[in-house]
């Protein structure tokens, strides 16, 4: 198999599924190596940056952030690196999405209390606009997570 010419940044979107807005935005994030330019300034991208660009949006996809995925680029350049660099990172990324998925179930289940305490009808009492107009500072989230369905409850009572 020939290697591929070098392509446009329209073309290396279209190959990739990232936006040419993105990949500029990689590349002045230091994610990409500055792209070669054509002598009229185009930007010109080779088979290894369209494979880093499918790289860096897979790696998107699973949620990774800027950083994370630099860390992985380096990683996965470097073929000598121990596997147990990349579980490492994998893991702490896992454990993160864990407490994301625990934050967004709790504020699943405050909404849904909300919710079922608000009549819904041509009444203007709604527990909802209650809840959120409330003047209270915020509280940690650990704190908010414990006092949550307290605070609906009072709420809906009153």
């Amino acid at each position: 198999m020939r290697p591929m010419e070098a392509i446009n940044i329209g073309q290396a979107a279209a190959a990739t599924g990232v936006s040419a807005k993105m990949i500029r935005h990689y590349e002045s994030v230091g994610l990409l190596p500055a792209a070669r330019r054509t002598d009229s300034g185009y930007r010109q991208f080779s088979d290894s940056e369209i494979h880093e660009l499918r790289f860096i949006r897979q790696a998107r996809d699973l949620g990774f952030s800027i950083h994370e995925i630099a860390e992985l680029l380096n990683l996965w350049r470097n073929r000598r690196r121990p596997s147990r660099l990349v579980k490492a990172l994998a893991e702490q990324h896992i454990r993160a999405l864990d407490d994301k998925v625990r934050e967004l179930l709790a504020m699943k289940g405050t909404l849904e209390q909300l919710v079922h305490s608000c009549h819904g009808d041509e009444r203007p009492q709604c527990p909802i606009l209650d809840v959120l107009a409330d003047a209270a500072p915020k509280r940690p989230q650990a704190a908010r997570r414990r006092r949550g369905s307290t605070l609906v409850r009072r709420r809906a009572a009153a």
